[in-house]
């Protein structure tokens, strides 16, 4: 990696406003993760009531991703942006000043919420269109390391709730919100190579070609997994192992911060090794990481809790299995966000004159597998009162993406790889 050649290349304002563009973008986006635990108990909702909760917020995000990326292509990844930001600054003023008062009207949050999801499809082109082939995988870890807002999410939402109410979360978070939309407006330039306009039918023609499929199913591993575990940790946590609602968002933010910083790290494995050989070499941890997490067994029950809304162990009176259960997810995590690196080491290396259809529907599998693992373990608490049927699902998913990778690798190398200009 030539850093003197990086800088000197490409249009660095615009990268870092990608990056903290989508940095907020996914801090609103997963919110319901750690603020689920309070909201849900005034509202008297069962488990897996929780667990479908915050994947809707995933699911609209997903399903968002595609319209959002073809407005990016009509009107520029920066007005599109913009727009949408103002969308979810005007549903947090809301829900802070109105208050939610049912499972539906969390329900029409979380699907405004989906458009800072949704905002993977404008930041990610935007910062890609500026640079060469051979920096995508840096370029790409960096702007999509903004993942790291659900860090912040698990760190500080409990805490806010605890004492503000979970009400007043939603005003707070209209204060970095706000003032990165001022930064973007600012710094952030499209780049000038020529956008052809994006419609159905280009969606259409991306999907005809089976390498498409082959992105969006490993997307949907790697993304999957860690949005999806971003979301369902602290309920996780709270309900296995018995954690106070802070000690179970800090617990969630360990582990996320591991995978957020991981993204740039793989990025640049794959930019180094090639984004295939790094890519199943992390499929087989997760696979192993999932296993382990589903052979855990619960914690025990705290003898006394304190007055906390949701009491439970705190932080430093944990047993011992849920730290266990932490440094297996701190792994995993990290796994996931290299992967999530390594995909977009290979995408504009394939489809760079299709980057924003493309960054549109690999994203939306992503979202749609952060859904189906929420989802799942959801499903799997409410049918059977463990985790153990839905974390299996997830290491026979990634064990087919391992041998997906073996399938494709060599037609991958011999074809558009080898005239790449990188490693794949």
């Amino acid at each position: 990696m030539n850093w003197s050649e990086f800088r000197k290349v490409g249009h660095w304002p615009t990268l870092l406003s990608a990056f903290l563009y989508f940095d907020v973008s996914f801090m609103v986006w997963v919110v319901l993760g750690p603020l689920s635990l309070y909201i849900t108990r005034d509202l008297g909702m069962t488990v897996e009531e929780k667990f479908s909760l915050v994947a809707v917020p995933i699911l609209a995000g997903a399903l968002l991703r595609i319209p959002l990326g073809m407005l990016a292509d009509h009107l520029g990844p920066k007005r599109t942006g913009s727009l949408a930001q103002l969308v979810v600054i005007f549903g947090l003023a809301y829900a802070w000043l109105f208050g939610l008062h049912s499972k539906l009207e969390v329900e029409m949050l979380g699907v405004i919420l989906g458009l800072g999801g949704a905002s993977f499809a404008v930041a990610l082109p935007q910062a890609s269109r500026w640079y060469p082939a051979k920096y995508q995988g840096m370029v790409m870890g960096i702007a999509g390391a903004g993942n790291m807002g659900v860090v912040l999410d698990s760190m500080f939402i409990p805490w806010m709730a605890e004492h503000w109410g979970w009400q007043a979360v939603f005003g707070v978070l209209l204060i970095p919100l706000v003032i990165v939309l001022a930064i973007y407006l600012v710094l952030a330039k499209d780049a000038p190579e020529k956008r052809a306009p994006v419609s159905l039918a280009n969606y259409g023609t991306v999907l005809r070609d089976r390498d498409t499929w082959w992105f969006m199913f490993f997307y949907s591993i790697t993304f999957g997994g860690f949005v999806g575990l971003g979301n369902a940790l602290p309920l996780y946590f709270t309900n296995w192992y018995h954690a106070s609602g802070i000690a179970a968002g800090l617990m969630a933010a360990l582990v996320v911060f591991a995978g957020s910083m991981a993204r740039p790290i793989g990025g640049l494995l794959a930019d180094r090794f090639g984004g295939i050989r790094t890519l199943q070499l992390l499929f087989m941890v997760v696979a192993i990481c999932y296993f382990t997490e589903a052979l855990l067994p619960a914690g025990p029950l705290p003898m006394a809790v304190d007055g906390a809304k949701v009491a439970g162990w705190s932080l430093f009176e944990l047993p011992s299995m849920a730290w266990v259960a932490v440094a297996v997810f701190l792994v995993g995590a990290s796994a996931l966000g290299m992967g999530n690196g390594c995909v977009f080491q290979l995408v504009p290396l394939r489809f760079r004159n299709e980057i924003g259809v493309m960054t549109g529907l690999v994203g939306a599998a992503g979202g749609l597998g952060g859904f189906v693992l929420a989802k799942t373990l959801g499903i799997s608490q409410g049918a059977t009162g463990g985790f153990l049927a839905g974390f299996s699902v997830f290491v026979v998913l990634s064990l087919v993406g391992l041998i997906g990778l073996g399938v494709v690798k060599t037609r991958w190398r011999t074809t558009w790889g080898a005239v790449s200009g990188a490693r794949v």
